[in-house]
């Protein structure tokens, strides 16, 4: 087994729980909005519309489809029309209402204290992720995790996105690291693994709902829950 020197952690959907963040989220602005009040759709609608519509805009976004703007601004809007409602009944300030709230929220996938607290007095770790430095700021300070980690690079910051190869090198260039004194653990196969195998980074797949794997290159290590990180490091 390697010894790996430095952790590289994503952070949305591998440390901090955006889908259960964003749920509760979104059921606070249905009731903020009064949503119900158009007599078109529900909370639960409202919540899997716009869950939908998010994924296919990030994923937009990570292949540079899309802007940040674009994005925050268009995401509401398409899951609202797409609910039935006319373009001009979607209520101002329901973006930004929701970009204030998610990042305040502190849930995170289980043992993720229990295990950084055991890497930290062995690994340097940091975060590398495609979300913007701001509200990643703000969610690791509101579930109390920017104490764990030495370096956070944001695609906002380096002017690249996870996979781009060159996300990698950037945290590698400023951490002065070898490829090979690495591992990274993330959700998204293309971002996180894909990414990291192409500087020579290995990896650990963080797959907690188990997804059969379609035809891809086999990452070096791959996981349900992060305690079992344990049994690698």
């Amino acid at each position: 087994m390697k010894t790996y020197q430095h952790i590289l952690f994503d952070l949305d959907h591998t440390l901090w729980d955006f889908e259960k963040n964003s749920e509760e989220t979104i059921y606070t602005l249905y009731e903020q909005f009064e949503l119900a009040g158009f007599g078109k759709f529900d909370s639960t609608s409202f919540y899997r519309k716009y869950k939908f519509v998010n994924t296919l805009m990030w994923d937009l976004y990570n292949k540079g489809k899309i802007n940040q703007q674009e994005l925050r601004e268009n995401r509401f809007k398409k899951t609202l029309m797409g609910l039935g409602l006319e373009e001009h009944e979607v209520p101002a300030g329901i973006s930004k209402a929701y970009t204030d709230l998610c990042p305040t929220k502190k849930a995170v996938f289980p043992h993720t204290y229990e295990v950084l607290q055991y890497l930290q007095p062995k690994y340097n770790l940091h975060i590398i992720t495609n979300g913007f430095k701001e509200v990643q700021l703000i969610k690791m300070a509101s579930s109390e995790l920017h104490g764990y980690f030495k370096e956070i690079v944001t695609s906002e910051c380096c002017g690249y996105k996870k996979p781009d190869r060159r996300m990698f090198e950037h945290l590698l260039d400023r951490i002065e690291v070898k490829p090979e004194n690495c591992l990274m653990i993330g959700d998204n196969f293309e971002c996180d693994i894909e990414g990291a195998m192409s500087c020579g980074i290995d990896q650990v797949y963080f797959n907690p709902e188990g997804v059969l794997s379609k035809k891809r290159p086999k990452p070096t290590y791959e996981i349900m829950c992060l305690s079992e990180l344990k049994n690698i490091l």
